[in-house]
């Protein structure tokens, strides 16, 4: 083989292994931005929900202190229909009144409020300075009813305790900035004496 015939035969070999590190170098570079914009997706996400996980925190302590005005109010729970209480005498599911953010007791045998997609309920907690970070948080409050041990330590009446506490669900929701990424629900039961 003569010196020019090896040097064609080289030449042709490097600009294979060439043309294979090339190949290599953009799938690594492919590789790489990949993973970069899967980390900025889930920084969004988890911006998102923290902006929602705030928003419905916020609601929720707007909640609590709607009940509590409730729950000082004279006569007991004026805002409440029939004082809240459900008169369940069935197993059919029979829906329970909820006028702004109120809601009377539940119906055991219907699905729970805050699951139903189409419960239209909500109260929104406008005024929280929160609706440009995160859609505007809303919450519910549920009477759970008046009978309850007022101190739980001495639930017994025969020795004392008393049994006529309100009990109240507070049930909060927000949505992050990008509605479809980020759903947050809070739940208190917030008690009074």
């Amino acid at each position: 083989m003569s010196p020019s015939a090896a040097r064609q035969t080289q030449a042709g070999a490097a600009l294979v292994v060439a043309l294979i590190l090339l190949v290599v170098m953009t799938l690594l570079g492919l590789s790489s931005v990949r993973t970069v914009s899967t980390g900025e997706r889930m920084t969004a996400n988890t911006f998102d929900r923290g902006l929602a996980f705030q928003a419905t925190e916020a609601a929720l302590r707007l909640g609590e202190s709607v009940a509590q005005v409730q729950a000082d109010a004279v006569p007991p729970n004026k805002d409440f229909n029939a004082l809240g209480v459900h008169a369940d005498v069935d197993s059919s599911c029979s829906a329970s009144p909820c006028v702004d953010g109120l809601c009377s007791q539940p119906d055991k045998d219907c699905p729970e409020r805050w699951r139903n997609s189409g419960f239209a309920g909500w109260k929104d907690a406008a005024g929280l300075g929160l609706t440009s970070l995160a859609t505007t948080p809303q919450y519910i409050v549920e009477f759970l009813g008046g009978d309850f041990p007022c101190d739980p330590e001495n639930p017994d009446p025969a020795t004392g305790g008393a049994q006529d506490c309100n009990r109240y669900r507070v049930t909060a929701r927000s949505r992050g900035a990008g509605s479809d990424r980020s759903l947050v629900i809070l739940q208190s039961i917030y008690a009074t004496d």
